[in-house]
């Protein structure tokens, strides 16, 4: 049983009125878009994206989905998402989102263990790959074809509720709303239970740290709905406030994206800056000459603005000629960014800061909806992840650590606290603490400390981190992070559990490797042979370990380095969704030839 506190809460208390809210409030604006076959970006407003909902919800009614059951979906964002999400919502169902990308076991696993009932999928392929699922899972008894016409189809449900409506139901504020499943990156994906009350909090206590925020904002959709950051922070933070979303169309478009929805605020995860900025100075060096020289001044004159809090004439000038180009390729519009997932390089969060368009660090986990600690305009410290949003509260633990330690386990209070994991009550217990004051708590499992002014520093990761041979603790993914900050790096792990230093699997980035190769003196462009080169070898490795010289103690560092072409990706399993490293996967395809670094 989760504790909950009564102040906690204010309306709206669940999903329904919040979307009907803004429906009243904004029928006419658009809601979500899509783009087109002209390549323009097209939008369904809130009044058709009600009708359809309303439609679908009548459908659902049709197919006996009632309180309590259980709607699955098999699609990646599209304006037919949040239709069959809030659907399933107004029939007092629970939603359980799945990725198209995705392996058709987890796909099985996942629709077994929350008992779907009604199984939305994006086409037929998909239907083929599961059309058998319903004499497996006692649950299920229908699969809708999302995309398609046909006695299976979305479109013929929408027609059957068309012509039998029934009112949405009011879900309490304790009522499931989502069951989102882990990505798995060390076990079983596990189903996290959230409430309609997780979600509302949690909108509620972002627009305090971004009260601006209104129906005008627009945003680019990157993350993916079906996880809880691309969910709550983009889509229901966008639809609370009555605001539009485009839907990005891959990620090779990104950038024609940007500038056709022109966002005017960004929810995405730090690797989408990391990636530009390396891509802008890669280019800068590459121009050199004066395009250099005006790029190096305008940086120049953004620290002096630092330093004595005025813009002078000069970096005016040099922002309309260096600067506004940047800015041109987000859309010209965007505001600000929030980011999550992991964290924000001090220096890159500076350069953007310095060209206007400032990203906020913030940080949570799927068992808290997600975001708890987020930095903002008015109280953003680098390197952190700000403070504890409204009606939350931050506890470090030192129970994990010594009494002497700065850091412990980060557990978070509040209202946007899961309900727990389905059908595992073991991990359930594991990870949830109820205090008198405070109410329920989860555990993250992640080390950090609060400063005097209650700004949150991300230490490490307890099921990650560990000792080497001299008994020094080794964060890794802190330091993997690092790594992938260099131009010449795509992906890293590190290893070294028990042994007498770290070693680190590096993928070159083979495209930013392309200019030195000449000067190496290296004729192939193949990126087995590159890897084997030791001029590449010794050129990459003497970058990194330049680069981490200063910021990390010497028994950090990998003293060995392993090169391969293969680049870690959702398809080969190496990733989550929300591109996380997938370690133990890694390991078991590369532990012996990392292992060998050690003997060799």
């Amino acid at each position: 049983m989760v504790t909950v506190k009564e102040e906690w809460y204010e309306y709206p208390e669940n999903l329904i009125d919040m979307f009907e809210d803004t429906i009243k409030k904004f029928p006419d604006r658009p809601a979500v878009g899509v783009k087109g076959p002209g390549g323009e970006y097209q939008y369904t407003n809130y009044r058709d994206l009600a009708k359809r909902t309303d439609d679908l919800r009548g459908g659902l009614a049709q197919q006996g989905v009632k309180k309590g059951d259980t709607v699955g979906l098999i699609i990646d964002n599209s304006v037919e998402w949040p239709i069959i999400a809030f659907a399933a919502y107004g029939c007092g169902a629970r939603l359980v989102p799945m990725y198209e990308k995705e392996l058709e076991k987890v796909w099985k696993y996942i629709i077994a263990d929350s008992g779907v009932k009604i199984l939305f999928v994006v086409n037929r392929d998909v239907y083929e790959k599961l059309k058998d699922l319903p004499d497996e899972v006692e649950t299920l008894e229908k699969i809708v074809i999302i995309q398609g016409e046909g006695e299976n189809s979305m479109t013929a449900l929408e027609a059957t509720g068309s012509k039998h409506p029934v009112p949405a139901i009011k879900p309490h504020r304790s009522d499931i709303a989502s069951l989102i499943y882990t990505s798995g990156t060390t076990g079983d994906p596990k189903g996290v239970l959230l409430s309609h009350g997780n979600f509302t909090t949690n909108a509620q206590a972002a627009h305090k740290n971004f009260p601006d925020a209104d129906e005008s904002t627009v945003s680019l959709s990157i993350l993916p709905w079906a996880h809880s950051f691309g969910q709550a922070g983009e889509l229901f933070f966008g639809i609370y406030l009555g605001g539009s979303v485009g839907i990005m169309e891959s990620v090779e478009t990104l950038g024609d994206d940007l500038t056709k929805v022109r966002p005017t605020v960004l929810i995405a995860v730090p690797r989408v800056f990391n990636k530009v900025y390396a891509g802008i100075h890669n280019m800068m060096r590459e121009k050199g000459g004066l395009v250099e020289k005006l790029f190096n001044s305008a940086k120049d004159a953004a620290a002096l603005k630092r330093k004595t809090g005025k813009t002078s004439l000069k970096l005016k000038l040099l922002d309309k000629i260096v600067f506004s180009k940047i800015r041109a390729r987000f859309g010209g519009r965007l505001q600000y960014a929030i980011t999550g997932s992991a964290a924000m390089n001090p220096e890159i969060a500076q350069f953007f800061i310095d060209i206007n368009i400032p990203t906020f660090d913030c940080y949570g986990l799927t068992e808290t909806t997600p975001a708890f600690t987020m930095n903002c305009h008015t109280a953003n410290r680098l390197g952190t992840v700000g403070k504890a949003i409204d009606k939350v509260t931050v506890v470090i633990d030192k129970s994990r650590v010594s009494e002497d330690s700065e850091d412990g386990e980060i557990i978070c209070f509040g209202p946007n606290v899961m309900q727990g994991y389905h059908n595992k009550p073991e991990k359930t217990a594991e990870v949830m603490v109820e205090d008198d004051k405070l109410g329920t708590g989860v555990r993250t499992g992640d080390r950090g400390r609060l400063d005097e002014d209650g700004f949150l520093h991300i230490t490490g990761r307890f099921k990650e981190e560990y000792k080497l041979e001299n008994g020094k603790y080794v964060h890794p993914a802190s330091l993997e992070e690092e790594i992938k900050l260099n131009p010449f790096v795509t992906s890293a792990l590190l290893h070294g559990a028990g042994k007498v230093y770290n070693v680190c699997l590096v993928v070159p980035d083979f495209e930013a490797l392309e200019g030195k190769l000449a000067e190496m003196g290296i004729t192939s462009r193949n990126p087995e042979e590159l890897v084997n080169d030791q001029k590449v070898q010794e050129f990459i490795s003497n970058e990194i370990t330049n680069q981490l010289a200063g910021a990390y103690g010497g028994y950090e560092i990998p003293k060995k380095f392993l090169f391969v072409a293969e680049e870690f990706s959702l398809e080969n399993g190496m990733l989550t969704q929300t591109m996380k490293l997938k370690r133990r996967n890694v390991m078991e395809k590369f532990g012996e030839q990392l292992e060998s670094l050690y003997t060799s």
